[in-house]
Protein backbone atom coordinates (compact mmCIF):
# COMPACT_ATOMS: atom_id res chain seq x y z
CA UNK A 1 0.00 0.00 0.00
CA UNK A 2 1.04 3.25 -0.85
CA UNK A 3 2.51 5.85 1.90
CA UNK A 4 0.55 8.86 2.09
CA UNK A 5 2.25 12.20 2.87
CA UNK A 6 0.72 13.83 6.06
CA UNK A 7 -0.69 17.72 5.29
CA UNK A 8 0.96 20.51 6.68
CA UNK A 9 -1.61 21.06 9.04
CA UNK A 10 -1.58 17.41 9.97
CA UNK A 11 1.55 17.51 10.85
CA UNK A 12 1.63 20.87 12.84
CA UNK A 13 -1.64 19.80 14.85
CA UNK A 14 0.36 16.33 16.01
CA UNK A 15 2.63 18.70 17.18
CA UNK A 16 0.79 20.49 19.15
CA UNK A 17 -0.78 17.68 20.33
CA UNK A 18 2.51 16.02 22.07
CA UNK A 19 3.12 19.48 23.70
CA UNK A 20 -0.07 19.50 24.91
CA UNK A 21 0.61 15.98 26.31
CA UNK A 22 3.94 17.41 27.66
CA UNK A 23 2.62 20.46 28.79
CA UNK A 24 -1.01 20.65 29.65
CA UNK A 25 -1.07 24.07 30.94
CA UNK A 26 0.37 25.03 27.48
CA UNK A 27 -0.99 27.71 25.43
CA UNK A 28 -1.63 26.30 22.14
CA UNK A 29 -3.94 28.69 20.07
CA UNK A 30 -3.77 29.50 16.79
CA UNK A 31 -1.94 32.82 17.94
CA UNK A 32 0.98 31.01 20.49
CA UNK A 33 4.50 30.81 20.14
CA UNK A 34 3.68 27.25 20.20
CA UNK A 35 1.33 27.22 17.19
CA UNK A 36 4.20 29.21 15.32
CA UNK A 37 6.70 26.73 15.79
CA UNK A 38 4.72 24.06 15.66
CA UNK A 39 3.94 25.51 11.65
CA UNK A 40 7.81 26.36 10.82
CA UNK A 41 8.46 22.82 11.70
CA UNK A 42 5.91 21.09 10.18
CA UNK A 43 7.00 23.45 6.74
CA UNK A 44 10.50 21.97 7.11
CA UNK A 45 9.08 18.95 7.51
CA UNK A 46 6.58 18.65 4.35
CA UNK A 47 9.95 19.91 2.54
CA UNK A 48 11.60 16.57 3.78
CA UNK A 49 8.22 14.67 2.72
CA UNK A 50 8.91 16.06 -0.83
CA UNK A 51 12.33 15.67 -1.18
CA UNK A 52 11.87 12.06 -0.26
CA UNK A 53 9.05 11.15 -3.32
CA UNK A 54 11.39 13.23 -5.49
CA UNK A 55 14.74 10.73 -4.36
CA UNK A 56 11.89 7.53 -5.19
CA UNK A 57 11.26 8.87 -8.41
CA UNK A 58 15.15 8.77 -9.25
CA UNK A 59 15.14 4.86 -8.47
CA UNK A 60 13.33 3.75 -11.29
CA UNK A 61 14.27 4.60 -14.99
CA UNK A 62 10.42 5.55 -15.94
CA UNK A 63 10.14 8.46 -13.82
CA UNK A 64 13.63 9.54 -13.44
CA UNK A 65 14.56 12.94 -14.40
CA UNK A 66 17.10 12.84 -17.30
CA UNK A 67 19.90 13.12 -15.50
CA UNK A 68 19.18 10.15 -13.47
CA UNK A 69 17.55 9.06 -16.57
CA UNK A 70 20.93 8.95 -18.47
CA UNK A 71 22.76 7.69 -15.06
CA UNK A 72 20.16 4.00 -15.11
CA UNK A 73 21.02 4.28 -19.33
CA UNK A 74 24.56 4.43 -18.36
CA UNK A 75 24.40 1.15 -16.40
CA UNK A 76 22.97 -0.65 -19.64
CA UNK A 77 26.09 0.94 -21.68
CA UNK A 78 23.51 3.42 -23.12
CA UNK A 79 23.55 7.06 -24.44
CA UNK A 80 21.37 9.53 -25.66
CA UNK A 81 21.55 9.88 -29.54
CA UNK A 82 22.86 13.13 -30.59
CA UNK A 83 21.63 15.28 -33.78
CA UNK A 84 22.48 13.73 -36.87
CA UNK A 85 22.77 15.63 -40.18
CA UNK A 86 20.14 15.40 -42.95
CA UNK A 87 21.79 14.35 -46.64
CA UNK A 88 20.76 13.81 -49.86
CA UNK A 89 21.30 15.49 -53.50
CA UNK A 90 20.83 18.63 -55.20
CA UNK A 91 20.63 19.09 -59.01
CA UNK A 92 22.87 21.35 -60.60
CA UNK A 93 22.36 22.67 -64.16
CA UNK A 94 24.82 24.22 -67.00
CA UNK A 95 26.72 23.49 -69.43
CA UNK A 96 27.93 20.14 -70.54
CA UNK A 97 31.31 18.77 -68.87
CA UNK A 98 31.85 21.37 -66.85
CA UNK A 99 33.77 19.89 -63.48
CA UNK A 100 32.13 21.15 -60.23
CA UNK A 101 33.90 20.81 -57.18
CA UNK A 102 32.63 20.08 -53.45
CA UNK A 103 31.51 22.37 -51.13
CA UNK A 104 29.34 24.42 -53.29
CA UNK A 105 27.01 26.23 -51.04
CA UNK A 106 23.49 27.14 -51.00
CA UNK A 107 20.09 27.99 -49.54
CA UNK A 108 16.46 26.86 -50.27
CA UNK A 109 14.52 29.84 -51.37
CA UNK A 110 12.91 31.04 -48.49
CA UNK A 111 14.68 29.82 -46.03
CA UNK A 112 17.87 31.02 -43.98
CA UNK A 113 19.21 27.22 -43.83
CA UNK A 114 22.63 26.87 -45.50
CA UNK A 115 23.49 23.41 -47.42
CA UNK A 116 26.57 22.44 -49.24
CA UNK A 117 27.50 19.48 -51.79
CA UNK A 118 29.58 16.89 -50.28
CA UNK A 119 31.28 15.65 -53.61
CA UNK A 120 33.24 16.43 -56.86
CA UNK A 121 30.93 15.84 -60.34
CA UNK A 122 30.50 16.49 -63.69
CA UNK A 123 28.16 18.26 -65.36
CA UNK A 124 26.61 15.35 -68.18
CA UNK A 125 25.87 15.97 -71.60
CA UNK A 126 21.72 16.74 -70.69
CA UNK A 127 23.18 19.88 -68.96
CA UNK A 128 21.85 18.44 -65.52
CA UNK A 129 24.40 16.30 -62.41
CA UNK A 130 23.14 15.23 -59.52
CA UNK A 131 25.26 15.97 -56.37
CA UNK A 132 25.50 14.65 -52.94
CA UNK A 133 24.75 17.38 -50.43
CA UNK A 134 24.14 17.93 -47.03
CA UNK A 135 22.94 21.04 -44.34
CA UNK A 136 25.16 22.72 -42.22
CA UNK A 137 22.86 22.86 -39.43
CA UNK A 138 22.00 19.47 -38.26
CA UNK A 139 18.28 18.38 -36.51
CA UNK A 140 15.33 18.28 -38.48
CA UNK A 141 15.58 22.30 -39.45
CA UNK A 142 17.34 20.16 -42.45
CA UNK A 143 14.83 17.71 -43.60
CA UNK A 144 13.02 19.74 -46.67
CA UNK A 145 10.12 18.50 -49.37
CA UNK A 146 11.28 16.71 -52.58
CA UNK A 147 11.82 19.11 -55.03
CA UNK A 148 12.71 22.54 -53.13
CA UNK A 149 14.36 25.35 -55.05
CA UNK A 150 17.42 26.99 -54.10
CA UNK A 151 19.87 29.11 -54.88
CA UNK A 152 23.70 28.94 -54.94
CA UNK A 153 25.70 31.62 -52.45
CA UNK A 154 28.36 31.46 -56.06
CA UNK A 155 28.01 30.02 -59.22
CA UNK A 156 30.50 28.82 -60.34
CA UNK A 157 31.67 30.02 -64.10
CA UNK A 158 29.32 27.42 -66.46
CA UNK A 159 26.87 26.65 -63.45
CA UNK A 160 23.38 28.05 -63.09
CA UNK A 161 22.55 29.93 -60.06
CA UNK A 162 19.31 28.32 -59.54
CA UNK A 163 19.29 24.65 -58.22
CA UNK A 164 16.57 21.74 -57.17
CA UNK A 165 16.65 19.64 -53.98
CA UNK A 166 15.95 16.59 -55.03
CA UNK A 167 15.98 15.58 -51.39
CA UNK A 168 17.09 16.22 -48.32
CA UNK A 169 16.27 13.78 -45.48
CA UNK A 170 16.90 12.03 -42.45
CA UNK A 171 18.26 14.96 -39.91
CA UNK A 172 17.19 14.04 -36.40
CA UNK A 173 17.10 16.02 -33.16
CA UNK A 174 19.26 15.28 -29.95
CA UNK A 175 17.38 12.09 -28.80
CA UNK A 176 14.14 12.57 -26.31
CA UNK A 177 13.90 11.39 -22.99
CA UNK A 178 10.89 9.03 -23.84
CA UNK A 179 12.70 7.67 -26.98
CA UNK A 180 16.04 6.97 -24.20
CA UNK A 181 13.60 5.32 -22.11
CA UNK A 182 11.78 3.33 -24.33
CA UNK A 183 15.46 1.63 -25.36
CA UNK A 184 16.78 1.10 -22.41
CA UNK A 185 13.18 -0.60 -21.05
CA UNK A 186 13.41 -2.64 -24.09
CA UNK A 187 17.14 -3.77 -23.07
CA UNK A 188 15.79 -4.63 -19.54
CA UNK A 189 12.65 -6.83 -21.06
CA UNK A 190 14.56 -8.36 -23.97
CA UNK A 191 18.42 -8.51 -22.69
CA UNK A 192 20.62 -10.25 -25.65
CA UNK A 193 19.80 -13.13 -26.93
CA UNK A 194 22.69 -14.46 -29.26
CA UNK A 195 21.16 -12.78 -32.77
CA UNK A 196 17.76 -12.80 -32.32
CA UNK A 197 15.32 -9.96 -34.00
CA UNK A 198 14.88 -8.43 -31.36
CA UNK A 199 17.95 -7.82 -30.94
CA UNK A 200 18.87 -6.40 -34.28
CA UNK A 201 16.58 -4.00 -33.65
CA UNK A 202 18.13 -2.73 -30.51
CA UNK A 203 21.26 -2.56 -32.86
CA UNK A 204 19.18 -0.68 -35.19
CA UNK A 205 18.31 1.86 -33.07
CA UNK A 206 21.19 2.40 -31.03
CA UNK A 207 22.48 4.28 -34.15
CA UNK A 208 22.15 8.55 -34.22
CA UNK A 209 19.48 8.99 -36.85
CA UNK A 210 17.46 5.88 -36.55
CA UNK A 211 14.33 5.85 -34.42
CA UNK A 212 12.80 3.00 -35.63
CA UNK A 213 13.23 -0.44 -37.35
CA UNK A 214 11.67 -3.00 -38.44
CA UNK A 215 13.34 -6.42 -38.57
CA UNK A 216 12.97 -9.07 -41.41
CA UNK A 217 14.41 -12.91 -40.60
CA UNK A 218 14.96 -14.49 -43.75
CA UNK A 219 13.67 -12.31 -46.04
CA UNK A 220 16.49 -13.46 -48.58
CA UNK A 221 16.89 -16.72 -47.71
CA UNK A 222 18.22 -18.79 -44.06
CA UNK A 223 20.77 -17.37 -42.48
CA UNK A 224 19.37 -13.75 -44.30
CA UNK A 225 18.37 -11.01 -41.63
CA UNK A 226 16.90 -7.57 -42.88
CA UNK A 227 16.80 -4.44 -41.38
CA UNK A 228 14.25 -1.22 -42.65
CA UNK A 229 15.29 1.65 -40.72
CA UNK A 230 13.42 5.07 -40.69
CA UNK A 231 14.11 8.57 -39.33
CA UNK A 232 11.30 10.51 -37.63
CA UNK A 233 8.31 8.68 -39.63
CA UNK A 234 10.42 10.01 -42.75
CA UNK A 235 13.61 8.25 -45.09
CA UNK A 236 17.07 7.99 -43.56
CA UNK A 237 20.02 9.73 -44.99
CA UNK A 238 22.49 7.64 -47.03
CA UNK A 239 25.09 7.84 -44.28
CA UNK A 240 22.87 6.77 -41.28
CA UNK A 241 22.41 3.69 -43.55
CA UNK A 242 25.65 3.18 -43.73
CA UNK A 243 26.88 4.01 -40.27
CA UNK A 244 23.87 1.63 -39.29
CA UNK A 245 24.78 -1.39 -41.44
CA UNK A 246 28.77 -0.85 -40.10
CA UNK A 247 26.97 -0.91 -36.56
CA UNK A 248 25.13 -4.01 -37.33
CA UNK A 249 28.20 -5.65 -38.89
CA UNK A 250 30.21 -4.69 -36.03
CA UNK A 251 27.86 -6.82 -33.02
CA UNK A 252 26.48 -9.37 -34.82
CA UNK A 253 26.79 -13.04 -34.56
CA UNK A 254 29.78 -13.93 -37.17
CA UNK A 255 28.19 -17.11 -37.75
CA UNK A 256 25.14 -14.70 -39.29
CA UNK A 257 25.09 -15.50 -43.33
CA UNK A 258 23.98 -11.58 -44.02
CA UNK A 259 22.50 -8.77 -42.77
CA UNK A 260 21.00 -6.07 -45.24
CA UNK A 261 20.40 -2.12 -43.74
CA UNK A 262 17.74 -0.49 -46.06
CA UNK A 263 15.49 2.24 -46.56
CA UNK A 264 11.99 1.25 -47.92
CA UNK A 265 10.42 2.14 -50.65
CA UNK A 266 8.01 5.10 -50.59
CA UNK A 267 4.52 4.33 -52.03
CA UNK A 268 2.87 7.44 -52.33
CA UNK A 269 -1.14 7.08 -52.26
CA UNK A 270 -3.64 10.12 -52.58
CA UNK A 271 -7.04 9.28 -51.10
CA UNK A 272 -10.31 10.64 -52.48
CA UNK A 273 -13.54 11.13 -50.82
CA UNK A 274 -17.15 12.25 -50.64
CA UNK A 275 -18.57 12.30 -47.45
CA UNK A 276 -22.45 13.32 -46.38
CA UNK A 277 -22.73 15.82 -43.42
CA UNK A 278 -24.85 17.13 -40.60
CA UNK A 279 -23.93 19.56 -38.80
CA UNK A 280 -20.26 20.22 -39.91
CA UNK A 281 -19.34 22.50 -42.91
CA UNK A 282 -17.45 21.10 -45.39
CA UNK A 283 -14.51 23.16 -44.83
CA UNK A 284 -14.45 21.52 -40.97
CA UNK A 285 -14.75 18.25 -42.54
CA UNK A 286 -11.81 18.47 -44.81
CA UNK A 287 -9.42 20.05 -41.48
CA UNK A 288 -11.02 16.91 -39.55
CA UNK A 289 -10.92 13.86 -42.22
CA UNK A 290 -7.14 14.87 -43.58
CA UNK A 291 -6.22 15.22 -40.10
CA UNK A 292 -7.51 11.84 -39.18
CA UNK A 293 -6.29 10.20 -42.67
CA UNK A 294 -2.92 11.66 -42.00
CA UNK A 295 -2.19 10.28 -38.43
CA UNK A 296 -3.58 6.75 -39.92
CA UNK A 297 -1.12 6.55 -42.61
CA UNK A 298 1.77 7.92 -40.01
CA UNK A 299 1.23 5.08 -38.07
CA UNK A 300 1.91 2.95 -40.82
CA UNK A 301 5.04 0.50 -40.84
CA UNK A 302 6.77 -0.27 -43.62
CA UNK A 303 5.48 -3.30 -45.32
CA UNK A 304 2.09 -2.81 -43.59
CA UNK A 305 -1.05 -2.77 -45.50
CA UNK A 306 -3.34 0.46 -45.56
CA UNK A 307 -7.11 -1.61 -45.05
CA UNK A 308 -9.56 0.78 -46.68
CA UNK A 309 -11.97 -0.22 -43.74
CA UNK A 310 -9.64 1.15 -41.10
CA UNK A 311 -9.58 4.38 -42.99
CA UNK A 312 -13.26 4.75 -43.46
CA UNK A 313 -13.26 3.95 -39.79
CA UNK A 314 -11.82 7.17 -38.82
CA UNK A 315 -13.70 9.24 -40.80
CA UNK A 316 -16.41 8.06 -39.43
CA UNK A 317 -15.20 8.41 -35.77
CA UNK A 318 -15.20 12.01 -37.01
CA UNK A 319 -18.86 13.72 -35.41
CA UNK A 320 -21.11 15.01 -38.38
CA UNK A 321 -19.62 12.49 -40.77
CA UNK A 322 -22.96 10.56 -41.15
CA UNK A 323 -21.94 8.71 -44.80
CA UNK A 324 -18.68 8.32 -47.13
CA UNK A 325 -17.79 7.00 -50.47
CA UNK A 326 -14.38 6.40 -51.17
CA UNK A 327 -13.52 7.25 -54.72
CA UNK A 328 -10.08 6.23 -54.66
CA UNK A 329 -8.63 3.89 -53.41
CA UNK A 330 -10.73 1.46 -53.84
CA UNK A 331 -9.22 -1.48 -51.96
CA UNK A 332 -6.69 -2.27 -49.42
CA UNK A 333 -2.97 -1.22 -50.33
CA UNK A 334 -0.37 -3.61 -50.39
CA UNK A 335 2.76 -2.64 -50.25
CA UNK A 336 5.36 -5.74 -51.53
CA UNK A 337 7.76 -7.26 -49.23
CA UNK A 338 10.51 -9.27 -50.72
CA UNK A 339 13.53 -10.22 -51.83
CA UNK A 340 14.46 -7.04 -53.64
CA UNK A 341 12.61 -4.44 -51.91
CA UNK A 342 9.85 -3.45 -48.51
CA UNK A 343 7.70 -0.50 -49.59
CA UNK A 344 5.94 2.20 -47.66
CA UNK A 345 2.56 3.13 -47.74
CA UNK A 346 2.32 6.85 -47.75
CA UNK A 347 0.06 9.35 -47.80
CA UNK A 348 -0.13 11.74 -50.96
CA UNK A 349 -3.28 14.22 -51.75
CA UNK A 350 -6.31 14.35 -49.89
CA UNK A 351 -9.42 15.83 -51.36
CA UNK A 352 -12.50 15.67 -49.82
CA UNK A 353 -16.09 16.19 -51.52
CA UNK A 354 -19.71 16.59 -50.56
CA UNK A 355 -21.82 13.87 -51.94
CA UNK A 356 -24.74 14.51 -53.80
Amino acid sequence: MAYTIPLLEDTAATLLRDISNQLPDADVGKDSDFAIRANAIASAVQGLYQHQVWIVRQMFPDTADHDYLVMHARTRNLQPKPATYAGGKVQLTGNAGVAVKSGLQFRPKGSSLLCQTTEDATVGSDGKVAIAARPLENGTAGNLADNTPGTLLIAPEGIDSDVTILHMTGGTDDETDASLLARLLEVIRRPAAGGNKYDYHRWAVEVPGVTEAYVYPLRRGYGTVDVVIVANNSMPSEETIKATQAHIDDVRPVTAKNTLVLAPEEVITDVSVKVKLSGLSLDEARKQITAAITDYFNRLAPGEIAVLKQIGGSITNIVGVIDYDFIKPTGNIVPVVDKTKVQWIRLGTVTVDKLP
